[in-house]
């Protein structure tokens, strides 16, 4: 074989090696998600105002249980489906939330494999397939009218080192991302509701009877131990019963008024609706069912034997400027965390029972219109038919009576109808505070009144 031949047959061996090398050669590819780098998860989701639900599921790796949450838009009223309808003070933080959803972007591709979820903390809360109790994320679910989902994923914890980030899976995608988000997605049912559950100002408070009494739960009978009344003298406060050589303590009598203008509820229960309907009409002597009474017994709330409701812990009412009165009466301990506490839909653990760190609260309230003294009405109302300009003196003073009479008819109406609106509001409910605010508010004479500093 002469050197030309040889050179050829070399020169394809190597081109065939070359070939194969390149046929067999893994070939780089470039992932799908790095090519949708700083687009939005959403692009249809444009207006935050679309939003009428938001569905959050939360898990607890302790319990091994999935946690719903869920705040909707049921014919124009906000509630919370999961808290017995409780109404919800919901459109602005709703919004603002699918704001910060509406503006979340794929910032950096994580992984696209499915083993790699755990690590990043985005299973799905409900997965089934799924045995690990750890790596579960929080899923969250934006609907608008009629059910339409606007935005669906999951979300990890804060990542570590990381301010503000998260990772980011879509709910049937193994595609997962590390995003910027600054969304607070509460599932608190205390950050979704009224804050202001009473609407009373302090500074309106002029008088509290604090009533201590106790309950013979079998008989309905009553044993009345003290009733002290505190009225407001400037700034300063005067008590019944007491001696020249005392002073009620202004520090104590000040967290009572500002635990009640800031008073917070960590739950709720729904009353029985003959309970409620009755409530609304008339706050207190109603005639109720043996259901009705049953359900009273069990919060540590009876009726004695003419008709009164009375509490297990007593109870605090607070008049107002308004002439409205505020019958706050304290219940049994609520035992429990989570939802067994703020809504009542579980049972408390064996290890729950032992301690309780909430108390069940039952709120009605009265207008004394006797609190303004209705003033002289006119003698006439001649002067309606006459002009300012001939108006006689006793037309004038007639006038000024007729004003002052309708000053006086407003303040009864505007207390009526404050009475009556807060009852509508406060009727369906048992409420549930914190142990804190109890303490703060079940007092007895001898915590507010104390002896007077001698002078030295």
């Amino acid at each position: 074989m002469n050197e030309s031949k040889k050179t050829i047959i070399f020169a394809a061996v190597a081109l065939g090696i070359a070939l194969l090398a390149f046929i067999t050669t893994p070939k780089r590819v470039t992932p799908d998600a790095f090519l949708d780098k700083g687009e939005l998860f959403f692009p249809d989701f444009t207006n935050p105002n679309d939003a009428t639900t938001l569905e959050v599921i939360d898990y607890d790796a302790d319990t091994g249980t999935a946690i719903p949450f869920k705040v909707t838009n049921n014919n124009g009223i906000w509630t919370i489906p999961s808290h017995h309808d409780y109404p919800a003070d919901g459109k602005d933080r709703l919004a603002k939330t699918a704001a910060g959803v509406i503006g979340i972007k794929k910032d950096e591709f994580r992984s696209d494999n499915a083993t790699d979820h755990e690590a990043l903390g985005v299973i799905g809360p409900l997965d089934e397939i799924e045995t690990s109790l750890k790596g579960r994320g929080q899923r969250v679910t934006i609907k608008g009218k009629n059910e339409v989902i606007l935005a669906d994923f999951i979300i990890s914890k804060e990542i570590e080192g990381r301010e503000k980030y998260r990772f980011v899976r879509i709910p049937g995608k193994k595609l997962v991302y590390a995003v910027k988000m600054d969304i607070d997605i509460s599932t608190r049912f205390s950050d979704w509701i009224e804050a202001d559950l009473l609407q009373v100002e302090k500074n309106k408070i002029k008088q509290l009877t604090l009533k201590d009494y106790s309950i013979n739960e079998r008989t309905g009978s009553v044993q009345q131990r003290d009733v002290l009344v505190l009225n407001k003298d400037g700034d300063n406060w005067q008590g019944n019963k007491m001696s020249s050589k005392q002073e009620v303590d202004k520090t104590k009598t000040n967290d009572i008024l500002k635990t009640l203008d800031e008073l917070n509820i960590v739950g709720v229960r729904t009353k029985p609706e003959g309970l409620t309907q009755s409530l609304k009409k008339s706050g207190d002597g109603v005639s109720l069912s043996t259901q009705t009474v049953l359900s009273l017994q069990s919060k540590g709330y009876y009726f004695t034997r003419d008709g009164q409701l009375m509490s297990n812990e007593g109870e605090l009412q607070a008049r107002t400027e308004d002439g409205v009165i505020y019958t706050l009466r304290f219940g049994e301990i609520v035992y429990g965390t989570g939802l067994t506490v703020t809504a009542g839909t579980e049972t408390a653990k064996d290890d729950e029972k032992e301690t309780g760190e909430n108390r069940y609260l039952f709120i009605t309230t009265t207008f004394d219109a006797g609190e303004f003294t209705e003033p002289t009405k006119p003698k006439n109302r001649e002067f309606i038919t006459k002009a300012d300009s001939l108006w006689t003196d006793a037309d004038k003073k007639n006038k000024e009576l007729e004003n002052a009479h309708n000053a006086w008819q407003r303040k009864i109406d505007n207390g009526q109808k404050l009475s009556d609106e807060l009852n509508a509001r406060f009727a369906r409910w048992y409420y549930v505070i914190s142990s804190e605010s109890f303490d703060k508010l079940n007092l007895s004479r001898k915590d507010l009144i104390k002896e007077k500093k001698k002078d030295t």
